[in-house]
């Protein structure tokens, strides 16, 4: 048997008991406290450090950051013309017919429409499509309109937008995946290779974080034999299920192909494919967020993906096939038509299915007390609790007065609802203190606002670390075995430097992960010299 004991710092078992001062991992599993421990048992020194269950990611894109990062780096790009230099650096280091890649910040013009002009006076000769930092939202060159066939007399797909100027033409700014995907559609797939390279570096980056274990929130079918690949090569540095998409234009045919595609992954290594992905609306930030009422600066309501009567049906038939569920719902009508999916198939969440509504940035007041006798994940992306500029200067002016109260993480929880926590990577960073951190003092990280932005929705250190690793278990039903460090648990842990609980809470970001194991196998290491034998 290999026996591993980690003492000499905080063990957090399940934030209800008191911590222990020892832990002892055989084979994979903990034991009990009192199992002997042999002669040759490795020792961990954890250095007055904080050893925690391993946190999980509830909603990521892994494969899209992979292959982000594979691109230009243009997120930090301060204007629209560093955006074009890099490129232009890009294109020429480059043979590749298209370039696609991303992601840009949107709030760099106003209203967040960019003009195709612009990328043609650096690629004029080539397709390029660069992705929005929300991945709802590309822009996209001349050239890349004209191999798609996209002009003035194109008319916008349905559930998307194609962004024009005065004579109709093509801006260059597409909304939604329906109007993307008229462009993505004709660009060359990237290879197999380069996806179990894109799927290895993820990966290790969400091992490096602390993680082993992530709702991959957006599988299409000629994605999944890339994941395939990678497990199989044993490049997958984490546990993953992936959500296949639910296309509302296929409805109700799609749900037999779903099922093929799920049979295809079952036995794969550290791979599962149990859970069907619902758009059931888009984002605030271009209009497409489904609300009650009109949007402050606009006589819109959004552009809901599906009616709600179809999404209850389609719920409640992946349910009854066998598949969990995972409900994208950013507006307040969005949420109400996720929760009254729930209520469809109430008793099957009552026998262990499980149902997750990620994001829920803005939530009726009426319908929070629904939630009492709902068994439902709310999954949060805690690092959008406070004013940066995205809040600021394009999500609020749409919102308007009266709407402000955004991702309710207090009020849900009070409510009824599971909290659990995802980052949304590559849309926000998938470290996890940085989330902690937000989630407990609604502030960015020079500490504005003073006094937290919505301070009442704050959650305590406890209440978030639960979210960000017993209720992400949870949310993928393996509470069972993961998610504690109780006796008889998978041996899924991550080792802090510090006691983030002793800590202000200012300052848990500036925690570090020393090291991460998955099944009692070390992921990620950045003191080995701490391991004595």
């Amino acid at each position: 048997m290999a026996v591993v004991v980690f003492r000499g710092g905080a063990i957090r078992v399940d934030g209800v008991g008191p911590d222990v001062d020892r832990l002892v991992v055989v084979d994979g599993v903990i034991a009990h406290p009192d199992h002997p421990i042999p002669a040759d048992a490795a020792t961990i020194d954890l250095d007055g450090g904080l050893l925690l269950p391993a946190f999980r990611d509830g909603h990521a894109h892994p494969l899209l950051a992979g292959r982000e990062h594979s691109g230009p780096a243009l997120r930090d790009a301060g204007s629209v013309d560093e955006i074009v230099e890099r490129v232009r650096s890009w294109s020429a280091a480059s043979d590749e017919p298209w370039l696609i890649g991303g992601s840009y910040d949107a709030t760099l013009v106003d209203g967040g429409v960019f003009d195709a002009r612009w990328l043609d006076a650096a690629v004029p000769d080539r397709p390029v499509v660069l992705h929005a930092w929300d991945y709802h939202t590309a822009w996209v060159n001349t050239a890349a309109l004209e191999a798609a066939g996209v002009d003035a007399d194109t008319p916008d797909p349905a559930l998307g937008r194609i962004l024009r100027r005065a004579d109709g033409s093509p801006r260059g700014t597409l909304v939604e995946r329906p109007a993307i995907d008229l462009v993505l559609d004709r660009a060359p797939r990237p290879s197999l290779a380069a996806d179990v390279e894109a799927l290895g570096w993820a990966t290790q980056h969400l091992a490096a974080q602390g993680i082993t274990w992530v709702q991959e929130a957006w599988t299409e079918e000629h994605d999944v034999p890339s994941w395939i690949a990678a497990a199989r090569a044993d490049r997958l540095n984490v546990d993953v299920d992936l959500a296949l998409r639910a296309d509302p234009r296929r409805w109700p045919g799609q749900l037999e192909q779903l099922d093929r595609i799920a049979r295809a992954v079952r036995d794969e290594p550290g791979l599962t494919c149990r859970t069907v992905k619902f758009f059931v609306d888009g984002i605030l930030e271009n209009h497409t967020a489904h609300l009650l009422e009109c949007y402050h600066d606009a006589q819109t309501r959004g552009l809901p993906n599906w009616q709600p009567d179809q999404l209850v049906d389609a719920v409640a038939a992946c349910d009854a096939a066998g598949f969990d569920v995972h409900l994208h719902a950013i507006g307040d009508a969005a949420v109400r038509a996720a929760i009254d999916a729930a209520e469809r198939i109430r008793e099957s969440l009552r026998r262990g299915r499980r149902l997750t509504v990620a994001h829920a940035q803005v939530i009726d007041p009426a319908d929070l007390p629904r939630l009492a006798e709902l068994d439902v994940t709310f999954c949060f992306q805690p690092q959008w609790a406070m004013p940066d500029a995205v809040m600021t200067d394009l999500t609020l002016p749409r919102l308007g007065p009266g709407r402000e109260r955004q991702y309710r993480m207090h009020s849900a929880q009070k409510a009824g609802a599971r909290l659990s926590f995802g980052s949304d990577w590559p849309v926000t960073s998938p470290g996890v203190l940085a989330g902690i951190r937000t989630a407990v003092t609604r502030q960015d990280a020079d500490g504005l606002p003073v006094g937290g932005w919505q301070p009442d929705e704050r959650l305590t250190v406890e209440e978030a670390l639960d979210a960000a690793t017993l209720g992400v278990a949870h949310q993928a039903g393996d509470q069972d075995h993961r998610g504690t460090l109780r006796p008889g648990m998978i041996a899924d842990l991550v080792w802090l430097d510090r006691d983030i609980r002793r800590t202000p809470a200012s300052r848990i970001a500036d925690a570090r992960v020393r090291g991460t194991w998955r099944r009692g196998i070390p992921t990620f290491t950045a003191v080995p010299a701490a391991i004595v034998l």
